[in-house]
């Protein structure tokens, strides 16, 4: 009677950690899915960007609006913050079509604020540090997606580093103007990018895994939001160092 129970209560256990391995298999696409679509989006958001900044360049008259207005590129700097802290702060409430229509909004926006870096470095350096960083985002994407480590403690410091990287640039912006400061907030701005590349994509996949499936989207949204903001920053930060300038 011993050995029956013995066999019958394996058998139980088996097939309890079959249907449990089923279920872990079945939450793995499902994340895996819920990521192809947010890094889907922020791909999308990037080309949204690529084709705005082309065409301003292609329409002379756009072109001297900007130059010819500088308050309006603060109107649009301060537009790109709003729908960034209106996207963060309140994407639970929206639907699914408004935040993705604001992420776009967004990126056609920072499209038209990033134009003028064509007017100070080379097409080419342009180019070549774009896959710079396409490279160094996605290799920093996949440690983040894959590691085991938990990366929650560096996302702490490293959000108080990026805290201390703003006030640092605003300081150097409007009181010290000093050139060698500046180049090491620009090594420290890499760096960070870097990091938040990885912890980020950890953070989305946990939500993914832990979020009710209805939020699906706009997880998708806010994640690509957040992944478009480590790109595009690290892009900026890279371009300090292998922009080549035009004078």
């Amino acid at each position: 009677m011993d050995n029956q129970y013995y066999f019958n209560n394996n058998d139980d256990r088996g097939y309890s950690n079959a249907v449990q391995a089923e279920n872990e298999m079945t939450l793995q696409r499902y994340v895996a899915a819920v990521m192809r679509r947010v890094f889907g989006k922020m791909t999308l958001g990037l080309l949204v960007t690529a084709l705005v900044s082309w065409l301003m360049l292609s329409t002379p008259t756009a072109m001297n609006l900007i130059f010819s207005h500088p308050a309006l590129m603060w109107v649009l700097f301060i537009a790109e913050l709003v729908l960034v802290f209106t996207l963060s702060a309140r994407i639970e409430k929206m639907s699914n079509a408004l935040s993705t229509a604001m992420f776009y909004l967004y990126s056609a926006l920072t499209g038209v604020t990033l134009t003028p870096i064509f007017f100070i470095y080379t097409e080419s350096s342009i180019a070549s540090t774009f896959a710079i960083t396409s490279v160094t985002f996605g290799a920093m994407a996949l440690f983040g997606y894959f590691t085991r480590q938990d990366l929650s403690k560096f996302g702490t410091i490293l959000m108080m580093g990026l805290i201390g990287l703003i006030v640092c640039m605003l300081v150097n912006v409007l009181l010290l103007h000093n050139s060698m400061f500046d180049l090491v907030i620009s090594i420290v701005g890499v760096f960070i990018f870097v990091g938040l590349t990885a912890w980020d994509t950890q953070y989305i996949k946990q939500m993914c895994a832990t979020a009710d499936p209805t939020m699906t989207g706009k997880i998708a949204t806010w994640g690509a939001l957040k992944l478009y903001l480590d790109f595009i920053n690290l892009f900026l930060y890279l371009l300090r160092f292998f922009g080549a300038s035009r004078d």
